[in-house]
């Protein structure tokens, strides 16, 4: 084997895996194009090679099974507005939600445990968990427990897997936009990655900078009765910007946003300021971008102003035939395009 070879004979590259690699990004889809994707066959109606927030799979003429995924890390575990139990169960129902599957049947939680982690904060973990499932009404059915020692991980690591069903050919996948459609976003966005990022750098910010983790599996199925919702992406990793960036560029559309309308709490705003982030461009684990069939955006906007945690919701945009694949951003003073952030984003919140 030459210096150059891996253990397999293969010709070695030299390249590493960076923390840019999981910014939700550019880089992040070339990893996943590179070496995923093209080691697995696609399936159902939305496969792997869809790279959606989850897979639709046909069971019988009626119903389609939704299959959901992920792990979570984020420090600190515990922060303003939730805990990373919180967040893994929210971030697998909201997952299946914007698939379209509003009533979550049930969900896996495998935690990785680091060796000396205390236990009153487990116990603090899995009580907000089950609070959570709770609230989003579904229950943990089956799981995992592996502990690891001191530095092989970082306290603590939670995997959730989320299954529901939706009426066969009625999921809601991202790339469903179309011109003429409504850009909703149903709150203000940066809540989270702003709140964490003060949190774990130990700014004391003036104003309420709070987590927005929370189950939007209501707030969809209240969208979805009201009208016709075309495409539909919560904006974790790589916020807005991204969300909207990989909405456009699936369906082959432009957008415009009107950065006056998209809803940013001012506390967001001037910490996002002084911190030299974007709001646009952080996560959020509580909200969703919707795209909504114009003779219906107002409809859809009311009932997701009905909802608790819709009350902020507002039309933003429109999707539109020009600039295929880019979003312009019309700031009031000027326009530019709104490109998804790439490299490593810090904190790491999901």
């Amino acid at each position: 084997m030459s210096e150059t070879e891996d253990a397999d004979g293969t010709e070695a590259s030299g390249e590493v895996v960076t923390t840019a690699h999981g910014s939700g990004g550019g880089q992040m889809r070339s990893l996943i194009g590179d070496l995923v994707l093209s080691r697995f066959e696609d399936a159902g109606d939305v496969g792997l090679h869809d790279l959606d927030d989850g897979a639709v799979l046909p069971v019988d003429d009626d119903q389609s099974l939704v299959v959901t995924t992920d792990s979570h890390v984020v420090k600190p575990p515990v922060f303003p507005g939730g805990d990373i139990g919180r967040l893994a169960v929210a971030g697998t129902v909201n997952d299946l939600a914007v698939m379209g599957a509003t009533e979550p049947l049930a969900l896996s939680c495998s935690l990785v445990v680091e060796e000396g982690v205390e236990m009153d904060f487990l116990d603090t973990v899995l009580a907000s968990a089950r609070a959570t499932c709770e609230e989003a009404g579904c229950s943990v059915v089956t799981g995992d427990t592996k502990v690891m020692g001191s530095g092989d991980v970082d306290r603590l690591v939670v995997n959730t897997t989320g299954v529901g069903l939706v009426p066969r050919g009625h999921h809601v996948a991202d790339a469903g936009l179309s011109p003429g459609d409504a850009i909703v976003v149903s709150g203000t966005l940066g809540d989270h990655g702003i709140a964490l990022l003060s949190e774990r750098e130990g700014f004391d910010f003036e104003g309420d900078l709070e987590s927005d983790v929370a189950p939007v599996n209501d707030l969809v199925a209240a969208a979805l009765d009201a009208g016709e919702v075309t495409a539909m992406k919560d904006p974790t990793r790589g916020g807005f910007a991204t969300s909207i960036n990989e909405m456009v560029g699936k369906a082959d559309v432009g957008a415009e946003i009107d950065e006056r309308s998209v809803p940013v709490a001012d506390s967001v705003a001037a910490a996002g300021e002084v911190l030299g982030i974007e709001p646009f461009d952080v996560a959020n684990e509580g909200k969703v971008v919707f795209g909504v069939a114009p003779e219906d955006a107002e409809d859809v906007l009311a009932a997701l102003q009905d909802q608790p945690l819709g009350a902020d919701a507002a039309i933003v945009g429109e999707a539109t035939a020009d600039h295929p694949g880019r979003v312009v951003l019309d700031t009031g003073l000027g326009r530019r395009y709104l490109t998804e952030p790439e490299g490593e984003q810090l904190p790491r919140i999901c």
